[in-house]
């Protein structure tokens, strides 16, 4: 059956492996990018073997909380379901850390923008929709002065702090939906995969990206993964498991969830 799937980040590595992957079982998907001509390049590419008119790309730059919000808001309002998010987009190193609204580039988009889009998008996903937030092997414990904008953190340190601060509020949300909305999955897909963020990062070609693909596809198409709303599932294990000790702690993963809100708030 075909579905209706969302994909940050789907101009490049692992976003652009699923996102082929899905297109050639003739899935309609919707392709978010920053990129007006990578876009068009994508489009272009992947509908050259998927049904007509079952790709859509849309615009976002979602280091800016008002762009998240419009790309929220649009999607809803051109769709009235779809079956699955896949929070990929995700930023490692950058020219300039802090973004316009003071807010540290890597919790912004790692962490902060996909929270804003599962929100608002709950609605139209639903009780049978799906919500697949990319974390990492690479997690560490949150500084919530440091997600607020408050303190500098160095790459590495914002990174890893990013990816569990999604984890912990895949946990928080999924409690809080439970049996009235979409399961809420984080997965990491692989540790180093050949993306771009990796060769940026780290300086190194990485492993293969289709890794990371493949379990995103699984996640998001096979029955069985509505039963783990909430967990985190490690590809470099090849199964559901423990994140970060502070991931499991659910009044920590509440309190990210409070920051998040209060920096939405202001």
């Amino acid at each position: 059956m075909q579905k209706t799937i969302l994909i940050t980040g789907a101009t490049d590595g692992i976003g652009l492996a699923t996102a082929t992957k899905l297109a050639s079982e003739h899935h309609h998907l919707l392709l978010h990018g920053r990129s007006t001509q990578k876009l068009k390049e994508v489009e272009a590419q992947l509908s050259s073997f998927s049904d007509a008119g079952s790709v859509q790309t849309y615009l976002a730059d979602l280091s800016e909380l008002a762009d998240i919000n419009a790309l929220a808001e649009k999607v809803a309002a051109e769709h009235k379901h779809i079956d699955v998010l896949i929070n990929n987009a995700g930023i490692f190193k950058a020219s300039e850390t802090i973004t316009q609204g003071g807010l540290d580039i890597r919790f912004c988009v790692n962490t902060i923008a996909p929270f804003v889009l599962t929100r608002q998008l709950a609605p139209v996903l639903g009780k049978s929709g799906r919500v697949i937030n990319l974390s990492s092997a690479a997690q560490s414990a949150v500084n919530l002065q440091a997600l607020a904008g408050k303190v500098r953190l160095t790459d590495m340190e914002a990174y890893s702090q990013s990816k569990l601060a999604i984890t912990m509020w895949t946990r928080s949300l999924a409690e809080h939906y439970k049996n009235s909305g979409p399961t809420i999955i984080a997965v990491n897909p692989g540790s180093l995969l050949a993306s771009k963020m990796v060769k940026d990062g780290f300086g190194i070609d990485g492993n293969d990206i289709n890794i990371g693909a493949d379990i995103l596809v699984r996640i998001a198409l096979e029955e069985g993964f509505e039963k783990h709303s909430g967990q985190y599932f490690d590809n470099d294990a090849g199964t559901f498991a423990a994140p970060h000790p502070e991931g499991i702690d659910l009044k920590k993963c509440e309190q990210v969830v409070e920051h998040i809100q209060a920096i939405l708030n202001k």
